[in-house]
């Protein structure tokens, strides 16, 4: 009995069993710019609790200031401070696959809507774990977004503060 379902290609661009483009804006973000998000929203949190205990270090309450800092600012605004430097955000791949339906032209919509307070605070636990982020699938996606079906991707559209 032939079955019409056919395997996925092992060679597909990143990102395009997602729904997500190759390249460009909409795209995957580039392991460099996750990793230097990571780290400067780290060093923030430390510096931010370091305001708080000085002139002792911060110690854990860095990790308190880093888990509300993702929390809130992934779920309010889809990206945090490091991200908004790097140029990356957060989105819910639910709204790519669900998501509105793309220009009249044909091009598909990214779709992409608010990841949401409890996925943010999910995957924000998991990201501090360090583990989660280890494990990566075929398209370099961590562990921790497989699990809240989000994915880091370049920003689609840069907002200006002006």
């Amino acid at each position: 009995m032939a079955t019409d379902s056919v395997a996925p290609d092992p060679v597909a661009p990143r990102g395009s069993r997602l729904g997500l483009p190759a390249d460009g804006p909409g795209s995957l973000a580039p392991l460099g710019a996750r990793l230097g998000a990571f780290i400067a929203d780290a060093l923030a949190s430390a510096l931010v609790a370091g305001l708080f205990t000085a002139p002792a270090p911060p110690n854990n309450w860095s990790l308190l200031v880093f888990f509300c800092e993702y929390v809130f600012c992934t779920a309010t605004f889809g990206q945090t401070p490091g991200m908004w430097l790097a140029r990356i955000e957060v989105i819910r791949l639910e709204m790519v696959r669900i998501g509105p339906a793309g220009p009249d032209d044909g091009t598909p919509s990214t779709g992409a809507g608010p990841v949401g307070l409890a996925r943010a605070a999910l995957r924000t636990v998991l990201l501090m774990l360090l583990v989660p982020t280890l494990i990566w699938d075929r398209d370099r996606r961590g562990l921790h977004d497989r699990l809240t079906d989000t994915a880091i991707t370049r920003v689609r559209k840069l907002t200006h503060l002006s």
